[in-house]
């Protein structure tokens, strides 16, 4: 589990899981493209990523920051 606690970390840690998310191919809902089914056979696929019961595929991480603004704006 990613635990981030201040607004340079939240900030920091909300582009890297963009980034690593493009890297492999998950679209915005969870799911991973068809194209990308390489991305299953990465063996830190199951460290980074749970999936649920419905097929898509949450990160696991968190983000705190007592400032309300910090997810609202943009790095």
């Amino acid at each position: 589990m990613d635990i981030k606690f201040n607004y340079f970390c939240v900030q920091m840690g909300n582009a890297c899981w963009e980034l690593y998310c493009l890297e492999h191919g998950f679209q915005p809902d969870g799911r991973i493209h068809e194209s990308s089914t390489a991305s299953l056979a990465d063996s830190s696929f199951g460290t980074f990523f749970s999936e649920t019961g419905g097929g898509k595929y949450v990160p696991r991480a968190v983000f705190i920051d007592l400032e309300p603004t910090v997810m609202a704006v943009s790095p």
